[in-house]
C-alpha cells in the first residue's frame, strides 16, 4: 500500500470530543485552512504554525506534502464542525476524492499546535451474531488499541487469528487518509461467522493507537515486537485453542518475523498478498513507472542508505516513499528477504495471493512457495491488493480501494476458512 506523508500532530489530545459550540477562533482558522488550500498555497497555512509544531513539523516538508496531498484529494468542499474539548476541535472534511477527520489545535496566541487528518468513519455496525471486545498492549514508546472480534456463543475454546495490516498508516480496519476498504474488518467477521475468533490492531502511530514517538524514530523491527507481544497476548487468553498469524502486504514480514521471534507461540501462518523480494527491489521497481529524476533521486537514496546514512536533502516529490523522517526505517526494512525468512517457519503456512493484484505480482507468492515448498499456494482469480473482486483495468482496479461496502472475494475467505479447520 502506498504510503503517503500529510501533517502529524505536534501535541495529540485523547479526549473525547464534547458538543460545544464552535469557538470563533477555530471556526475562523478552520475558514482559512480550508481558503489556503484550496489555493494551494500551503505557505499561507504554515505561516499560523506555533513554535512548538515548528519544533517537530519543518515547514518545507508540510508544504511540499501538501501540495501532492491536494493533487490527490481534490479540492476541500465542505469542514463540518463535529466538537470541541481543551484545546481541540475536530471536522469532517468533505474533498472531492474522500471524506476524512480533520483535527485541529491552537495554543493561547490562537497559532497552530496540532493538525492532523484521518479517516472518517461513520459509526460501524456490529454483526448481533458477533462480540467485539477492546484490547490495549503497553509498549515503550505508548499504547497499541486494537479490538478483539468473538461469536457470541463460544463452546469450548476456538481458534483465533492475528490480522497485521499492511504498509503506510493503515488502520485495524484497513483504512487510511486515501484508503477505505474495510477488508480486516470484514475478515474478522467472516472468521467470527465461522467460529474463529480474531485481533486487528491499530499500528503504532496511527488511529488509537497515536502515542509521542515521531517518525524519525520509528524502524520496522518496532512492527515486529507489536506483533509478538499481541501473540503472547492471545497465548496467553485461555479462550483460546491456536493462535494463526495472518500479514497483509508488509504485514506478511512483520507476521513472519514475529512467528519466529515468538519460538512456539504460533500454530500457523498465512501471507496475504506479501511480497517475495526484499523491499528495496520491490520500491525500485515501482518507481520505474516515474519519471528518471524521481527513480534515479530514489536509487542514489537508498545507495545512501546501503551504507548507512541518511540523506537529509531530499526533492519534495520524493517525500511520500522517502523524506529524511522515514528513512531509518526503510532501512531496517530492507535488510529483511522473505524468502530467507519463510524458510525459518515450522509451523502450517498458507499463501495467498489474487492475479490482479497490481502491487504484488503472482511471481512474489511463487518466490515465497519456492522457499517453503511445504506451504499452499492459493492464487485467487480476479483478486485484487484489498482481497475485492477487481478487474485487471487499473482505474477499476483502484476504485474498489474507496468502496468499503465491497465484499471480500469468497474465494479468498474460503481459502482461509478451509486452512484454519485443516490445522491439527
Amino acid at each position: 500500500m502506498k504510503k503517503i506523508c500529510f501533517f502529524t500532530l505536534a501535541i495529540f489530545f485523547a479526549v473525547k470530543l464534547f458538543a460545544q459550540a464552535e469557538p470563533a477562533t477555530y471556526m475562523a482558522t478552520a475558514g482559512r485552512f480550508k481558503k489556503f488550500y484550496n489555493a494551494n498555497l500551503p505557505d499561507s497555512i504554515s505561516a499560523n504554525f506555533g513554535p512548538e509544531f515548528k519544533a517537530v513539523l519543518p515547514i518545507d516538508k508540510f508544504n511540499a506534502s501538501t501540495k501532492q496531498l491536494r493533487a490527490q484529494l481534490g479540492t476541500l468542499l465542505q469542514t463540518e464542525f463535529i466538537g470541541y474539548d481543551s484545546s481541540l476541535a475536530s471536522y469532517k472534511a468533505t474533498f472531492q476524492n474522500g471524506v476524512f477527520l480533520l483535527n485541529l489545535a491552537l495554543n493561547g496566541k490562537n497559532q497552530i499546535i496540532g493538525l492532523k487528518l484521518a479517516p472518517y468513519q461513520e459509526a460501524a455496525k456490529i454483526d448481533p451474531s458477533l462480540i467485539e471486545s477492546p484490547v490495549s498492549l503497553k509498549t515503550l514508546s505508548g499504547t497499541i488499541y486494537g479490538t478483539i472480534t468473538t461469536p457470541k456463543t463460544i463452546n469450548g475454546k476456538i481458534p483465533v487469528v492475528l490480522i497485521i495490516a499492511g504498509s503506510g498508516p493503515t488502520d485495524r480496519n484497513g483504512n487510511s487518509p486515501n484508503l477505505a476498504t474495510n477488508d480486516y474488518k470484514l475478515i474478522a467477521e467472516a472468521l467470527g461467522k465461522d467460529g474463529i475468533a480474531s485481533l486487528r490492531y491499530d499500528k503504532r502511530m496511527v488511529g488509537e493507537s497515536v502515542g509521542t514517538e515521531k517518525e524519525e524514530s520509528l524502524r520496522f523491527d518496532d512492527y515486529v515486537d507489536d506483533a509478538i507481544g499481541m501473540i503472547n497476548l492471545l497465548k496467553e487468553d485461555k479462550r483460546f485453542s491456536k493462535v494463526i498469524v495472518l500479514g497483509h502486504s508488509e504485514g506478511s514480514l512483520v507476521g513472519m518475523l514475529a512467528s519466529i521471534a515468538s519460538e512456539g507461540g504460533t500454530d500457523a501462518f498465512i501471507s496475504v498478498a506479501g511480497a517475495g523480494r526484499r523491499a528495496d527491489e520491490i520500491l525500485t521497481e515501482q518507481m520505474k513507472s516515474q519519471p528518471a529524476y524521481m527513480s534515479e533521486g530514489f536509487k542514489k537514496i537508498l545507495d545512501s542508505l546501503a551504507v548507512g546514512k541518511v540523506q537529509k536533502k531530499v526533492d519534495p516529490s520524493l517525500y511520500f516513499i522517502a523524506r529524511p523522517g522515514i528513512q531509518n526505517y526503510l532501512r531496517s526494512w530492507c535488510k529483511f528477504d522473505p524468502q530467507q525468512e519463510i524458510k525459518k517457519l515450522r509451523i502450517p503456512i498458507l499463501i495467498i495471493l489474487g492475479n490482479t493484484d497490481l502491487q504484488v505480482p503472482v511471481t512474489d507468492a511463487e518466490k515465497l512457495k519456492k522457499a517453503k515448498s511445504a506451504a499452499i499456494l492459493a492464487i485467487i482469480h480476479g483478486m485484487n491488493h484489498v482481497l475485492k473482486e477487481a478487474p485487471v483495468d487499473k482505474d477499476k482496479n483502484m476504485a474498489t480501494y474507496n468502496q468499503p461496502d465491497l465484499p471480500l472475494k469468497p474465494e479468498f475467505v474460503s481459502s482461509v476458512l478451509d486452512f484454519i479447520h485443516g490445522l491439527k
